[in-house]
């Protein structure tokens, strides 16, 4: 059952100030982006990886990231659209015909575990999606106008992280019908949902954070260091 995993770098990173989009900022002595796929390229359940970046960045992402860290199970970096949806979509027409299952993550969110990677697909090759997602732990409010219209029940409630693992096709199918009708959905589950497809939750890992600010590459840089001391990272 050919696996591949389709990390997703297209993002220009504005809410990060600086020359170069977040997903190649520096965490702990080397790019964002090549933590995340060090993950990926350990996963013993992952056969080769599809990267997705933006176009004026293909050629940093192959030599500094790419080669500069004997990424093997790179097959191929496609140029990234203007939304993530976009991107994913390249991602996907990226994969080769034998392709069984499809592992999408964000490549700004380096702190992801092997084993929960390894997780996901296996429990993807018993359903036909999953999700990697932790409950809520603050009170959800609902305002509208600046005004509480509700409080939620938080034990119904989960934060969605990826990987989300697919069957091949349902997620091809989705995507192309999220296309024919104009549709943008938050994240790629969004798009199974409609077509009436159960989405599997698999408890996640709270430090699996994704960077989009100052103050997320501060936690990030401390949960590295954590993980470091744990013997988690190969240096």
């Amino acid at each position: 059952m050919k696996t591949v995993a389709i990390i997703v770098a297209g993002g220009l990173g504005k809410r990060i100030e600086g020359n170069l989009p977040k997903q190649f900022l520096n965490l702990g002595g080397k790019p964002i982006l090549a933590h995340t796929i060090e993950k990926f390229q350990r996963c013993d359940l992952v056969d080769e990886i599809i990267l997705v970046v933006p176009e004026d960045h293909l050629g940093y992402c192959s030599q500094t990231i790419v080669e500069g860290y004997s990424f093997d199970k790179i097959r191929r970096i496609v140029c990234g659209g203007k939304e993530r949806q976009d991107s994913v979509y390249q991602g996907l027409k990226a994969c080769s015909n034998s392709t069984s299952l499809v592992v999408i993550h964000d490549g700004v969110r380096p702190l992801i575990s092997v084993e929960k990677i390894s997780e996901s697909i296996e429990l993807c090759r018993n359903k036909k999606a999953v999700i990697v997602a932790v409950p809520v732990k603050d009170t959800i409010k609902r305002v509208v106008d600046s005004s509480v219209i509700a409080t939620l029940d938080r034990t119904k409630l989960w934060l969605v992280q990826t990987p989300q693992v697919f069957e091949y096709k349902l997620i091809w199918d989705a995507y192309e019908k999220a296309i024919g009708e104009n549709f943008i959905g938050t994240d790629d589950s969004a798009l199974v949902e409609r077509l009436g497809c159960e989405v599997a939750v698999l408890e996640g890992e709270y430090n699996n954070i994704k960077i989009t600010t100052k103050e997320d590459l501060i936690m990030a840089e401390k949960l590295l260091e954590i993980e470091k001391g744990k013997g988690k990272i190969c240096q």
